[in-house]
Protein backbone atom coordinates (compact mmCIF):
# COMPACT_ATOMS: atom_id res chain seq x y z
CA UNK A 1 0.00 0.00 0.00
CA UNK A 2 1.71 3.20 -1.13
CA UNK A 3 1.97 5.89 2.10
CA UNK A 4 0.94 3.16 4.64
CA UNK A 5 3.42 4.71 7.18
CA UNK A 6 1.44 7.96 6.08
CA UNK A 7 -1.76 6.49 6.32
CA UNK A 8 -0.94 4.92 9.69
CA UNK A 9 0.44 8.02 11.20
CA UNK A 10 -2.86 10.14 10.07
CA UNK A 11 -5.28 6.88 11.31
CA UNK A 12 -3.97 7.72 15.01
CA UNK A 13 -5.32 10.87 15.03
CA UNK A 14 -8.23 9.93 12.84
CA UNK A 15 -10.10 7.21 13.25
CA UNK A 16 -11.70 7.80 9.71
CA UNK A 17 -8.63 6.77 8.06
CA UNK A 18 -8.44 3.64 9.84
CA UNK A 19 -11.14 2.82 7.14
CA UNK A 20 -8.60 2.62 4.64
CA UNK A 21 -6.77 0.37 5.98
CA UNK A 22 -9.70 -2.11 7.03
CA UNK A 23 -10.72 -1.99 3.42
CA UNK A 24 -7.49 -2.43 2.37
CA UNK A 25 -6.55 -5.32 4.40
CA UNK A 26 -9.85 -6.86 5.26
CA UNK A 27 -10.27 -9.42 2.25
CA UNK A 28 -6.72 -11.25 2.96
CA UNK A 29 -7.83 -11.52 6.61
CA UNK A 30 -10.97 -12.55 6.46
CA UNK A 31 -9.73 -15.48 4.18
CA UNK A 32 -6.51 -16.41 5.98
CA UNK A 33 -9.10 -16.64 9.57
CA UNK A 34 -11.46 -18.66 6.71
CA UNK A 35 -9.54 -20.98 5.87
CA UNK A 36 -8.54 -21.87 9.49
CA UNK A 37 -11.93 -22.20 11.15
CA UNK A 38 -14.01 -23.07 7.83
CA UNK A 39 -16.89 -21.49 8.79
CA UNK A 40 -18.26 -17.97 7.52
CA UNK A 41 -19.54 -16.79 10.70
CA UNK A 42 -16.80 -17.48 13.03
CA UNK A 43 -14.48 -15.95 10.28
CA UNK A 44 -17.14 -12.70 10.17
CA UNK A 45 -17.07 -12.50 14.15
CA UNK A 46 -12.99 -13.04 14.53
CA UNK A 47 -12.19 -10.69 11.55
CA UNK A 48 -14.36 -8.10 13.14
CA UNK A 49 -12.87 -8.60 16.57
CA UNK A 50 -9.58 -8.51 15.20
CA UNK A 51 -10.31 -5.28 13.04
CA UNK A 52 -11.65 -3.67 16.21
CA UNK A 53 -9.13 -4.45 18.46
CA UNK A 54 -6.53 -3.29 16.09
CA UNK A 55 -8.54 0.17 16.01
CA UNK A 56 -8.46 0.37 19.45
CA UNK A 57 -4.61 -0.28 19.93
CA UNK A 58 -3.68 1.70 16.26
CA UNK A 59 -1.96 3.95 18.81
CA UNK A 60 0.33 1.02 20.15
CA UNK A 61 1.51 0.58 16.34
CA UNK A 62 5.00 1.62 15.89
CA UNK A 63 6.45 1.63 12.60
CA UNK A 64 9.46 -0.68 11.94
CA UNK A 65 9.27 -0.81 8.07
CA UNK A 66 6.81 -3.86 8.24
CA UNK A 67 3.40 -3.53 6.66
CA UNK A 68 0.63 -3.33 9.08
CA UNK A 69 -0.76 -6.17 7.68
CA UNK A 70 1.69 -8.54 10.03
CA UNK A 71 0.10 -6.72 12.42
CA UNK A 72 -3.24 -7.54 11.98
CA UNK A 73 -2.30 -11.10 11.19
CA UNK A 74 -1.19 -11.05 14.39
CA UNK A 75 -4.30 -9.69 15.98
CA UNK A 76 -5.93 -12.58 14.18
CA UNK A 77 -3.79 -15.17 15.25
CA UNK A 78 -4.25 -14.34 18.55
CA UNK A 79 -7.81 -14.51 17.90
CA UNK A 80 -7.78 -17.66 16.49
CA UNK A 81 -6.14 -19.03 19.38
CA UNK A 82 -8.89 -17.31 22.25
CA UNK A 83 -11.49 -19.06 19.26
CA UNK A 84 -9.49 -22.46 19.74
CA UNK A 85 -9.58 -22.16 23.24
CA UNK A 86 -13.02 -21.58 23.93
CA UNK A 87 -14.56 -23.34 20.95
CA UNK A 88 -17.21 -21.26 21.67
CA UNK A 89 -18.43 -21.52 17.88
CA UNK A 90 -19.85 -24.81 16.66
CA UNK A 91 -18.29 -24.56 12.65
CA UNK A 92 -20.18 -25.53 10.13
CA UNK A 93 -18.53 -27.64 7.52
CA UNK A 94 -17.69 -26.60 4.63
CA UNK A 95 -19.11 -28.32 2.81
CA UNK A 96 -22.37 -27.32 4.04
CA UNK A 97 -21.99 -23.60 3.04
CA UNK A 98 -23.90 -23.01 -0.65
CA UNK A 99 -21.82 -20.80 -3.03
CA UNK A 100 -24.86 -18.82 -3.97
CA UNK A 101 -25.98 -18.75 -0.26
CA UNK A 102 -22.68 -16.91 0.43
CA UNK A 103 -22.49 -14.84 -2.35
CA UNK A 104 -26.30 -13.31 -1.14
CA UNK A 105 -24.46 -12.02 1.86
CA UNK A 106 -20.85 -11.23 0.44
CA UNK A 107 -19.93 -7.76 -0.06
CA UNK A 108 -16.62 -7.45 -0.98
CA UNK A 109 -14.32 -8.90 -3.67
CA UNK A 110 -12.07 -10.55 -1.35
CA UNK A 111 -14.60 -12.65 0.31
CA UNK A 112 -16.26 -13.79 -2.88
CA UNK A 113 -12.84 -15.05 -4.28
CA UNK A 114 -11.72 -16.65 -1.20
CA UNK A 115 -15.10 -18.65 -0.44
CA UNK A 116 -15.10 -19.44 -4.26
CA UNK A 117 -11.99 -20.87 -4.75
CA UNK A 118 -12.59 -23.26 -1.68
CA UNK A 119 -15.72 -24.13 -2.35
CA UNK A 120 -15.53 -24.76 -5.79
CA UNK A 121 -11.80 -26.66 -5.01
CA UNK A 122 -12.96 -30.31 -3.75
CA UNK A 123 -9.32 -30.89 -3.01
CA UNK A 124 -9.79 -28.13 -0.54
CA UNK A 125 -12.82 -29.53 1.68
CA UNK A 126 -10.77 -32.25 1.77
CA UNK A 127 -7.83 -31.08 2.39
CA UNK A 128 -9.06 -28.31 5.12
CA UNK A 129 -10.95 -31.76 6.94
CA UNK A 130 -7.21 -33.15 7.91
CA UNK A 131 -5.80 -29.94 8.40
CA UNK A 132 -8.61 -29.23 11.24
CA UNK A 133 -7.70 -32.98 12.58
CA UNK A 134 -4.11 -31.11 13.54
CA UNK A 135 -3.60 -28.56 16.39
CA UNK A 136 -4.27 -25.07 15.73
CA UNK A 137 -0.47 -24.25 16.09
CA UNK A 138 0.33 -26.40 12.91
CA UNK A 139 -2.89 -25.13 11.47
CA UNK A 140 -1.70 -21.10 11.46
CA UNK A 141 1.09 -21.65 10.30
CA UNK A 142 0.42 -24.00 7.45
CA UNK A 143 -2.20 -21.40 5.96
CA UNK A 144 -0.45 -18.76 6.46
CA UNK A 145 2.94 -20.39 4.15
CA UNK A 146 0.84 -22.25 1.91
CA UNK A 147 -2.53 -20.20 1.60
CA UNK A 148 -1.49 -16.68 2.25
CA UNK A 149 2.00 -17.47 0.87
CA UNK A 150 3.63 -15.87 3.12
CA UNK A 151 7.75 -16.02 3.60
CA UNK A 152 8.85 -17.78 7.08
CA UNK A 153 9.88 -14.26 8.21
CA UNK A 154 6.56 -13.07 8.22
CA UNK A 155 5.32 -15.86 9.51
CA UNK A 156 7.65 -15.64 13.10
CA UNK A 157 6.42 -11.99 12.91
CA UNK A 158 3.22 -12.26 13.05
CA UNK A 159 3.53 -15.34 15.65
CA UNK A 160 6.06 -14.04 17.58
CA UNK A 161 8.45 -16.82 16.73
CA UNK A 162 12.20 -17.45 15.18
CA UNK A 163 12.26 -18.20 11.57
CA UNK A 164 13.92 -21.56 13.10
CA UNK A 165 11.05 -22.48 14.82
CA UNK A 166 8.60 -21.33 12.03
CA UNK A 167 10.61 -24.11 9.50
CA UNK A 168 9.96 -26.54 12.48
CA UNK A 169 6.39 -26.21 12.94
CA UNK A 170 5.70 -25.97 9.09
CA UNK A 171 7.88 -29.73 8.70
CA UNK A 172 5.92 -30.84 11.40
CA UNK A 173 2.98 -29.78 10.74
CA UNK A 174 3.19 -30.99 7.05
CA UNK A 175 4.50 -34.50 8.48
CA UNK A 176 1.48 -34.75 10.72
CA UNK A 177 -0.76 -34.16 7.73
CA UNK A 178 1.30 -36.92 5.80
CA UNK A 179 0.66 -39.43 8.51
CA UNK A 180 -3.31 -37.74 8.55
CA UNK A 181 -3.53 -38.84 4.89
Amino acid sequence: MYNERLIIEKAKKDPKIFGQLYDAYYPKIFGYIFRVTGDYSTSCDITSETFLKAWMKINSFNWRGISISSWFYKIASNELNQYFRKKKYTPYNIIDLSVDGLNSINNSNGIDNAHNKMELNDEFTNIHQKLKKLSPKYQKVIALRYFEEMSIKEIGEIMGKKEGTVKSLISRGLEKLKNIF
